[in-house]
């Protein structure tokens, strides 16, 4: 089937351009940029890195003097303020192009509508509003977080048919086959944090490091250890591969701590209640610091507590065709529901299939009973 030629022809591309650069832009969202001129693309640009050029700027220099009266095709409203770049619609209007089309509006309230209304007042046709949903859930992160401040939490695990994250041994090695575990390693690649709780840290002294057939982003590493009982000597503390975070009680061990800091490991304080932190605190002090994704990577009760707190956005889990039965360890040890008419529900849900695994994906669609 052959696509139509039309505004979501071009948007396409865009998309797929943005699509790209997932997991390198930080906080900041992934755009892409097409230039069309006299039914030719002359223009190509991605935003790469987060404090450089933006989609559009790479897309003018591609564009030299072509750029003027084309068309843009740009997945998200071009910005109107100065931030660590200059404003992207004073370069399009400078470029003079004829044409502006955009996929959605900028979702920061303080500034949405501005890049748009800024081309229009120059004199240049804008529309907005083209694959707008695609647009918004590939930056459905840097949308939470330029709302809140809070980071968006996915929980991905690798389950039994019947819901369990390992064998009444303990064993979890290995739930999913490796077709699985390799898109979880590019998950890895596309978050700014990866989080586990002190059992997992303690039991499978992981290195929570990306690897891909070629070189991925390390996400930042984050462990849950509220009275910091976990041995200096794990893998996360001392191979130097990715920065590391231990999300602790504020009153927790200060020699413990010290110990952690002089290995180079970042330790926040939390608020924290009958000796568990507070997770909404600790989500709170990781958007402080920047962290706009969590790919969460927990046990049964980080998972289970992190639900009936409604702090998880996006749950992602690979299911096996395996059964284990009652003695293997629950994807969620935490209660979250009395009934069933108070379960939490997911939306949007999507299944994928790799290799003899289902990947079920979908979205709370409510926190849990004693969520926010």
């Amino acid at each position: 089937m052959i696509d139509r030629l039309d505004d979501e022809y071009y948007m396409r591309l865009a998309l797929e351009l943005a699509a790209k650069a997932r997991g390198q832009t930080g906080v900041n969202p992934v755009v892409g940029c097409v230039i069309v001129k006299d039914g030719r693309i002359v223009g190509l640009g991605s935003h790469l890195r987060r404090g450089e050029a933006h989609a559009e700027i790479h897309a003018l220099k591609m564009a030299g003097e072509e750029a003027r009266g084309a068309a843009v095709y740009v997945t998200l409203e071009p910005c109107s303020h100065y931030g660590r770049t200059p404003p992207c619609a004073d370069r399009l209007i400078e470029a003079g192009v004829g044409r502006v089309v955009a996929a959605a509006t900028d979702p920061n309230p303080k500034v949405s509508g501005t890049g748009l209304a800024k081309l229009r007042a120059a004199g240049i046709e804008t529309v907005s509003g083209v694959l707008e949903a695609e647009s918004r859930k590939l930056n459905e992160a840097f949308e939470k977080y330029i709302r809140t401040g809070l980071p968006f939490v996915t929980l991905k695990a690798g389950a039994t048919l019947d819901g369990r994250l390992a064998a009444g041994s303990g064993d979890s090695k290995w739930v999913t086959g490796e077709e699985s575990r390799a898109a979880v390693h590019t998950l890895r690649h596309l978050h700014d944090a990866i989080m586990i709780g002190a059992g997992t840290a303690l039991k499978d002294d992981p290195s929570l490091t990306t690897r891909t057939p070629v070189p991925g982003l390390h996400p930042v590493r984050i462990v849950v250890d509220a009275q910091l009982k976990l041995p200096p000597n794990l893998k996360l503390f001392t191979d130097g591969q990715a920065p590391t975070i231990v999300l602790t009680a504020a009153d927790a061990n200060a020699d413990k701590r010290r110990v952690l800091e002089t290995a180079g490991v970042e330790v926040i304080g939390c608020a924290a209640d009958g000796g568990r932190i507070d997770l909404h605190d600790a989500m709170r002090k990781l958007g402080e610091r920047e962290i706009g994704s969590v790919l969460l990577e927990g046990g049964g009760r980080l998972n289970g507590a992190m639900l009936q707190a409604g702090l998880i956005d996006k749950i992602a889990v690979f299911f096996a065709p395996k059964i284990v039965g009652s003695g293997g360890t629950p994807l969620f040890d935490h209660p979250v529901a009395a009934r069933m008419a108070e379960a939490v529900r997911l939306t949007r849900v999507e299944i994928e299939r790799y290799g003899d695994d289902w990947c079920v994906t979908g979205y709370p669609e409510q926190p849990a009973q004693g969520g926010e």
